[in-house]
């Protein structure tokens, strides 16, 4: 009977461990609807050095339109001068060093720290000279984000819609593994002038409202470990050797009853 009752008493303390919570926006009841006004809506980057961009015109006159739709644009950020300008292919105009695009017929013009919205509209101002009523529409080639550490599949991610928050980073990462730390996600943010870091928990809810939970081209995601996997797999040995002498020990006991 006492042997029973040992081993009743030990069985949960050899399985008890400190647990991790490894589900999302866990701080609200799962039986409630949350439902809350968008008050963070996706803010609209700006252009910076070494964007890629896909620019195409229209106006009145289609034949004129060829010319500035004709692909002499721009490869790569490598793709410069000595000077820093850019030099030109068939893959993108690309916003130069000191933050200029070439442009038929306009020359260089400085987009850098304009929204698309911004720069639609100093280009089409700017072609009217040349056009009639023309419309501009520009769209990013190399808007990426890149998701590192306990992940299942951490890589360099292309965003075709140029819209994306940080679940959906994830995603394409193939979600966290259950070593990451979903309550200390860190994204690192870079500008021209700026470099910036922030700590964002995935366990909380709030983060649906944090300027941080849409992200910007070019951000860095990292999922930090809760621990090393050696210092994970020391754990494990450690448990198991503890399991195996407990069991011998109650052998021991039952035999000499």
């Amino acid at each position: 009977m006492k042997i029973r009752i040992f081993f009743l008493l030990l069985v949960p303390m050899l399985f008890s461990c400190s647990s991790r919570n490894l589900s999302y926006f866990n701080d609200f009841d799962s039986k409630t609807v949350y439902t809350e006004k968008i008050i963070n809506r996706a803010k609209e980057p700006v252009f910076q050095t070494g964007d890629l961009l896909s620019i195409t015109v229209t106006s009145q006159n289609p034949k004129a339109d060829v010319f500035y739709n004709k692909g002499a644009l721009t490869n790569s950020f490598e793709a410069l001068d000595a000077g820093g300008k850019a030099t030109t292919t068939d893959e993108g105009y690309l916003v130069d060093r000191e933050g200029y695009m070439e442009f038929p017929s306009l020359g260089n013009v400085k987009l850098a720290g304009l929204t698309k919205r911004q720069a639609k509209e100093k280009l089409s101002d700017m072609l009217t000279q040349y056009l009639t009523e023309p419309i501009v529409n520009i769209r990013y080639l190399n808007f990426k984000v890149t998701v590192i550490g306990e992940v299942t599949n951490p890589s360099t991610f292309n965003v075709p819609g140029e819209r994306i928050n940080i679940i959906q980073a994830l995603g394409m990462a193939g979600d966290m593994t259950v070593f990451g730390k979903r309550e200390n996600v860190l994204i690192i943010q870079e500008t021209d002038e700026s470099r910036s870091l922030v700590r964002v928990n995935l366990n909380d809810k709030e983060l649906l409202n944090s300027p941080y939970f849409y992200l910007q081209p070019n951000d860095v995601i990292y999922v930090e470990p809760v621990a090393t996997k050696k210092e994970q797999a020391s754990m494990t040995r450690s448990n198991i050797s503890l399991l195996l002498s407990v069991v011998s020990l109650v052998s021991i006991l039952l035999l000499r009853n």
